[in-house]
């Protein structure tokens, strides 16, 4: 009998629109590889093997998990980068990321349970696998973003074999005391996003 290979899953929180479409188009312009398969997100579980006879347990195990958590405000302000560990520009999470470290800690068990090779630090890629120069144009075009919204559930997607993460189920926050939601967000471009994507399309090649 042949053995079935391990699926690569992931969790995150999405980020909404009208952000995540410019995040990803700017991203893309960055000439990031992956940026067209990979929506804007914080990651709370990096990809992480799952046998196919485990899936189950492990959407039961986040039904449980996130279950237990309240929905809460995540804030995206300033931006940073992991050189020269890791080639990735990013936007930092300004507010929420106390709320994005304890859903970690809960989901990494169980079934889900792997060794860390980074410290957790919540944020949102806005450019990966691109030379120093685009991650430079990264961090500087994305500086003055100030976007809040609030986060409600938490995604588990899997990598397909076309380079795709899948959606497998959508788990809602439905901890006690959830917090007041927000207004609801601009539509079109914020003011500083248009400025970023301004930038970035009349960069010369």
């Amino acid at each position: 009998m042949t053995d079935v290979p391990p699926v690569l899953v992931g969790v995150s929180v999405r980020v909404p629109e009208p952000w995540a479409g410019q995040l990803q188009e700017a991203r893309a312009g960055y000439g990031d590889p992956v940026a067209r398969h990979v929506p804007p997100h914080v990651t709370i579980l990096p990809p992480t093997p799952v046998a196919p006879a485990q899936q189950a347990a492990v959407l039961e195990h986040l039904d449980r998990v996130v279950a237990a958590h309240r929905a809460f405000v995540l804030h995206l302000r300033g931006t940073g980068t992991f050189r020269p560990v890791s080639p990735v520009a990013y936007v930092d999470v300004a507010e929420g990321g106390d709320a994005c470290a304890r859903l970690e800690a809960a989901v990494r068990r169980g079934p889900l349970w792997a060794e860390q090779r980074f410290a957790y630090r919540p944020h949102v890629t806005v450019a990966h696998h691109v030379d120093d120069a685009a991650l430079d144009a990264a961090e500087r075009d994305w500086a003055d973003l100030d976007a809040q919204f609030l986060v409600t559930t938490v995604e588990c997607a899997a990598l397909d074999p076309d380079g795709r993460w899948r959606t497998l189920r959508v788990h809602p926050l439905a901890g006690p005391d959830r917090p007041v939601p927000l207004p609801d967000p601009p539509t079109g471009e914020h003011p500083v996003v248009r400025a970023a994507l301004r930038r970035l399309r009349h960069r010369p090649s």
